[in-house]
């Protein structure tokens, strides 16, 4: 089968769909199927059971037919700027909504949901340094109250769909569907975590579950800690049936706790996320954190939870169901002091299947000296001391973000902040420039974030 000759989203070049990034070679001759083959219907059956079996917690089926709501809405809020300078999904909403752009004839959506809840210890857990030196430590504030102050060394947290290559699980286990799918000779493409599809919107399509107030699907008893995926097939397999209200926030009645809980106000309506505001998104947004969400930040220096966190179904999921102990390696808070003076590369190897704008390590650093300023210790020579070689150093936008860090622990501690005119200056512009959004079925998910 030939295919369109099309620009690819994910490697910027000219190919033959489906492209290689998609772990599929192009052109590909399929077998054609047979009369023998199992019946369609028995199929999809099968295809959810092997999902299930390998781990997913949840597997759903729906037609490939484009999103067109899902595609109107994030024209609109691109048009509204909530967006910021997001891309993902918003970067071409006429492909992102079609997924017969990732496989031409596509018929039908395995949707999988894999879980990320896991057991969050208190009172002491490990953190990682990016030299991979594993230190008992004591986090009662630092990681429970992300604003609060943390013990030193400081630490910076990591939000739970971050802690562990979640996306890499469920890749597996919708392999293993395709896989089934391909058995029988029809075609089938993994989609994860990719700005080609708007999973949550195909989630909720296969009737995993319903948008929340947040923007977040939520599954049935189970809540919204789930990473999404789907495995795109010619198939025409049996849909499953919707599965909750198909309005955001209308499963949620009167409860407003998530968007109260929100640090920064970023939901600002029910299903809609201004990501201009949305700290999941500004720390990993090219330029600077604006001034104003920098306090609100705390100690987190990727994703934010907080939405998540005070949702009452999460909340009851919790209480059901016994979260499962951390994946070995799981890194949940992260040395400040030592993430800022690790190399480039060291940075990269050790965070980089997260999602850093541009590729370039200075915007952890940048995420860290935010951090710093907000959980760090103004009484530790350490501390003052690596703050002064980024305030003194070459690079504007890391010197900047040391000086506001510095002059926050002054404040924290009664201290005069210095230097506070020229803080506010360089944060001014960055608040139009900053970048987020998004909304019920927008991009991939967050299961992921609320930018997403």
């Amino acid at each position: 089968m030939v295919f369109d000759l099309d620009v690819c989203d994910v490697c910027d070049v000219a190919t033959h769909w489906p492209c290689d990034h998609w772990g599929v070679p192009g052109p590909v001759v399929y077998r054609t199927p047979t009369d023998g083959d199992e019946s369609l219907s028995r199929l999809g059956a099968a295809a959810r059971q092997v999902g299930l079996d390998s781990g997913l917690a949840a597997v759903g089926i729906a037609s490939a037919d484009i999103f067109t709501e899902t595609r109107e809405v994030l024209h609109a809020r691109r048009r509204d700027g909530l967006h910021g300078t997001m891309e993902f999904t918003y970067r071409n909403p006429d492909r992102s909504t079609d997924p017969g752009r990732i496989l031409e004839g596509a018929r039908s959506l395995v949707v999988g949901a894999w879980g990320y809840r896991r057991a969050d210890p208190i009172s002491s857990q490990v953190t990682i340094s990016v030299h991979g030196d594993p230190t008992p430590t004591d986090t009662t504030s630092g990681l429970a109250h992300p604003t609060g102050l943390a013990p030193h060394p400081p630490k910076g947290t990591v939000a739970r769909y971050a802690r562990h290559d979640y996306y890499r699980s469920l890749r597996r286990a919708l392999e293993r569907i395709a896989d089934r799918l391909r058995a029988d000779g029809w075609r089938a493409i993994v989609v994860v975590d990719d700005n080609a599809l708007v999973d949550r919107a195909a989630a909720q399509r296969a009737g995993l579950g319903w948008f929340g107030k947040n923007s977040l699907l939520l599954l049935p008893e189970l809540g919204s800690w789930y990473v999404l995926g789907s495995v795109v097939t010619d198939a025409p397999l049996e849909p499953s049936a919707p599965s909750g209200p198909s309005e955001p926030g209308e499963g949620c009645g009167s409860c407003r706790r998530c968007i109260t809980a929100c640090p920064t106000g970023a939901i600002v309506a029910d299903g809609v996320i201004d990501a201009r505001r949305c700290l999941a998104w500004l720390v990993q947004a090219p330029g600077p954190i604006p001034v104003e969400f920098r306090t609100a930040m705390g100690s987190r220096i990727y994703g934010c939870d907080e939405c998540q966190d005070a949702c009452p179904i999460n909340r009851v999921a919790d209480r059901r169901h016994r979260s499962p102990a951390p994946e070995p390696g799981s890194v949940a808070t992260i040395d400040l002091l030592d993430l800022l003076v690790a190399t480039d590369d060291e940075l990269i190897d050790a965070h980089g299947r997260w999602y850093i704008a541009k590729r370039d390590p200075r915007y952890l650093r940048r995420n860290a000296l935010v951090a710093l300023g907000n959980v760090g210790d103004r009484r530790d020579p350490e501390t003052l001391a690596t703050l002064d070689r980024w305030a003194d150093g070459d690079d504007e936008l890391l010197a900047e973000h040391a000086r506001w860090a510095r002059d926050q622990l002054g404040r924290l501690d009664g201290a005069s902040p210095v230097g506070t005119e020229a803080g506010t200056e360089a944060g001014t512009g960055a608040g139009a420039g900053a970048e987020a959004g998004a909304g019920p079925g927008a991009g991939a998910g967050p299961g992921a974030g609320a930018t997403r």
